[in-house]
């Protein structure tokens, strides 16, 4: 008996109060929304890392006269280079590219779609190189550390600074979808606490009068703070309906290129139902700990 009374009080006051009822699911669907994309590009922004920290090299240039008079690695500095870089640990693969190698393998990677750029490369456009593949990118210190200052070596590139540059706009993104996120959090709450507040005041009367016949203050309490977690759980629902509607009709469209070319990762289904539970559980949290404290602060009865 108790438990249908309280379900068909919490009813009527989302009833009651339908204007503020549906502004306050859709700005909590907004603002979990907000926050189910921020979490999903970290996601991407793991995986894709991961992608690229797999495919990471460390580039050794040689100085010029290495690069003019030895083409093959043959003398004493560029064989001891080779030598001593494929005896350091954490080095899985040594790859020596004199000029004409490196001319290619710029036409292969840079140039494979403008073949009138490709053109006009020529062989002194590039110093010889080492392209070195380590089980550990981390390791890369290792490298500048011992091969740096060696005579021979020009420079020393380390393509995963160019990576987490790439990755450094990835948080960018995820760090404005979560302020985005904030804001529309903060409109929620208010929301929520106004509509705590006006629900309690419109059925002031009927609380009294249970007050007076015993009811604690608890259970007159109470379905105002489930009439808040109900408008949260039909909000996180909309946010994880939009999640799948913007990933099915947005986001796999715009990325299907670069998914195909294996450039970031590719955000799933089974992605979007792992930060689901997340959600619902932030909705919910956030709209019974808002009508909790909103009660204890103004509501008296």
């Amino acid at each position: 008996m108790r438990a249908s009374f309280i379900l068909s009080e919490v009813v009527t006051g989302l009833r009651r109060n339908l204007t503020m009822t549906v502004a306050m699911i859709l700005t909590t669907a907004i603002s979990l929304g907000l926050f189910g994309a921020g979490l999903l590009v970290v996601q991407m922004a793991d995986k894709t890392q991961q992608i690229f920290l797999d495919r990471v090299e460390v580039q050794v240039f040689l100085t010029e006269d290495i690069s003019t008079l030895d083409p093959d690695c043959e003398q004493d500095i560029c064989r001891t280079l080779r030598s001593d870089l494929e005896n350091t640990p954490a080095v899985v693969s040594v790859q020596y590219l004199n000029r004409e190698d490196a001319v290619a393998d710029a036409t292969e990677r840079v140039f494979k779609d403008q073949p009138e750029l490709a053109e006009l490369v020529s062989p002194e456009s590039f110093p010889a190189s080492f392209k070195i593949k380590l089980s550990d990118p981390d390791r890369f210190g290792v490298i500048e550390d011992q091969f740096a200052v060696r005579p021979g070596v020009d420079s020393v590139l380390n393509q995963k600074d160019l990576v987490e540059r790439l990755f450094s706009v990835l948080g960018g993104v995820r760090n404005a979808a979560f302020a985005i996120a904030t804001v529309q959090a903060v409109a929620a709450i208010l929301l929520i606490a106004n509509m705590v507040q006006i629900a309690a005041f419109t059925r002031r009367t009927e609380v009294g009068i249970m007050r007076l016949v015993g009811a604690t203050r608890w259970y007159t309490q109470l379905p105002f703070l489930l009439e808040a977690v109900v408008a949260a759980v039909i909000g996180a629902a909309l946010a994880i309906a939009g999640l799948f509607a913007a990933k099915g009709a947005f986001v796999d469209e715009v990325l299907s290129e670069v998914y195909e070319a294996n450039i970031v990762a590719r955000i799933s289904n089974s992605d979007v139902l792992l930060v689901s539970p997340i959600l619902v559980l932030v909705g919910v949290g956030m709209a019974a700990l808002t009508a909790y404290v909103t009660l204890r602060l103004y509501v008296r009865e």
